[in-house]
């Protein structure tokens, strides 16, 4: 077990090696980065606004219920910058990423697949084609720059769903969550988010990639490999935010 997990674990690596270089043709990689920043950015935009409205919402009521039955008294202008903090340090940078790992990766890993058992990596190796630049390079390309824009999306509208969630309940005047929110929080929460953002990313784009890639076998083994595509980046996304966590902030 031990053995294959690290012969996975090069052979991952090794297939890095290949995808991160200099494209052959800069006009034909700019065409396919273009078209992954929609099929993997733009195509995620619903799913991103629609969650984070609502966990913000959950949040900032579960927050003021949580102040409401202290011990101590906690003003009501606190529910607005938990529920930034919340956001910013964890929700919007992991959870969404992992919703977004089950997403796109299984998109990534799927469509890979099926160019492969259908022998078209085949046929661009024949070509001269490199073939793991020419499919991989550009997803990694087009999840670190357009994950961070969809986290920060995701901090503003889940900020703006707690802000709605006042509206409707009357537990909170627009005041007070506008003075919580408008609470100083270090910089450096914000660049442990954002940095995490990048590493999720680049998880994001090339453990499926890997996976779909080294499929074997025919329509059946591209659902069971997407499956532990997504898996294994949810795994690696957990342990990477341990080891960020302690890194940046411990």
């Amino acid at each position: 077990m031990i053995k294959k997990f690290l012969n996975a674990f090069g052979a991952y690596f090794l297939l890095l090696g290949k995808a991160i270089k200099t494209p052959q043709k800069m006009s034909v990689f700019w065409k396919l980065f273009l078209r992954e920043v929609n099929d993997l950015g733009v195509n995620s935009f619903g799913l991103v606004v629609f969650t984070s409205i609502f966990v913000g919402a959950v949040t900032a009521i579960q927050m003021y219920n949580n102040f409401s039955t202290a011990t101590i008294p906690i003003p009501t202008y606190f529910v607005g910058y938990a529920t930034k903090a919340v956001l910013v340090l964890e929700f919007s940078p992991t959870i969404i990423s992992l919703i977004l790992a089950g997403k796109v990766g299984s998109y990534i890993a799927s469509s890979i697949g099926t160019m492969r058992v259908t022998e078209q990596i085949d046929a661009l190796d024949i070509m001269g084609v490199n073939s793991p630049n020419f499919l991989i390079m550009p997803k990694i390309l087009a999840c670190i720059i357009y994950n961070p824009l969809l986290i920060a999306l995701s901090m503003a509208v889940g900020i703006g769903g707690g802000f709605a969630a006042g509206l409707l309940t009357s537990n909170w005047t627009i005041s007070e969550f506008t003075t919580g929110v408008q609470m100083y929080m270090p910089m450096l929460f914000y660049y442990y988010a954002f940095i995490k953002t990048i590493v999720f990313a680049f998880i994001i784009a090339t453990v499926p990639s890997y996976f779909g890639y080294n499929v074997s076998g025919g329509s059946l083994e591209v659902g069971r490999s997407s499956t532990q595509a997504v898996v294994w980046t949810m795994i690696f996304i957990i342990i990477s935010e341990l080891i960020l966590t302690q890194m940046i902030l411990g």
